[in-house]
């Protein structure tokens, strides 16, 4: 067995002795455990998942769905750019969510904004959806539909070969369609691209690079 065990272990005890795991002379990837929990994966809001390290190709179609729980107004969700400016981000913004596009001709982005006092921040699970077909872009939050126009008809393929960063990105990548910086802090479940009839369901557990993500618990309550 080569992989760490996704548990709880607590007062373990060798020789009769018990061990202190308040003060570890070293520790990796282990965050404390919580009397309750949900499924999911928890972003502590310091770093992101990178998956797909042989490079997503977004091109003209893509589907993105996942739920979120957040109290925090800013965060990456999602971000897939190519050097040049060929990209895609998802983002919570002052409470909004963002769906940026940019197919090769300028960015065009759909954003969602909650009616009156209720708020995305709010701890709860949302349901997300983002809709990219050719020089369409749509966003659904919760079921409500927002979509935008998009001048540059003529642009349609996003020309992406790169990993979908999820909850953050790395200070050296760049991203074109990202315009936060902030790594998203609370949970993330049942992420999935969709092109076509082909669906991939994404386990963070696979992620290439995993930083400041615990992928198979969220605490019950925001920490």
């Amino acid at each position: 067995v080569t992989h760490s065990i996704p548990a709880c272990i607590g007062s373990m005890t060798i020789n009769n002795k018990q061990l202190d795991n308040e003060t570890p002379v070293s520790i990796f990837a282990v965050n404390k455990c919580y009397g309750t929990v949900q499924d999911g994966t928890f972003f502590d809001g310091s770093g992101f998942a990178a998956l797909v390290r042989e490079g997503y190709k977004v091109r003209s179609d893509v589907n993105i769905s996942l739920e979120f729980r957040t109290t925090a107004a800013h965060g990456v969700l999602l971000g897939v750019s190519s050097a040049k400016v060929d990209a895609i981000g998802l983002e919570i913004v002052h409470g909004k969510v963002l769906f940026h596009v940019n197919n090769g001709a300028g960015r065009i982005t759909a954003a969602y904004e909650p009616r009156g006092t209720n708020s995305l921040c709010d701890g709860k699970w949302h349901k997300l959806q983002a809709n990219k077909s050719k020089h369409h872009i749509s966003l659904i939050i919760d079921g409500n539909l927002v979509h935008t126009d998009n001048p540059y008809i003529q642009s349609t393929s996003a020309d992406t070969n790169n990993p979908i960063y999820v909850g953050g990105y790395p200070a050296d990548v760049k991203q074109n369609c990202l315009t936060s910086k902030s790594s998203f802090h609370g949970c993330l479940r049942n992420l999935a691209l969709t092109k076509g009839q082909h669906t991939e369901l994404f386990d963070f557990s696979r992620a290439f690079d995993l930083r400041g993500v615990f992928p198979h618990s969220c605490p019950g309550a925001e920490h």
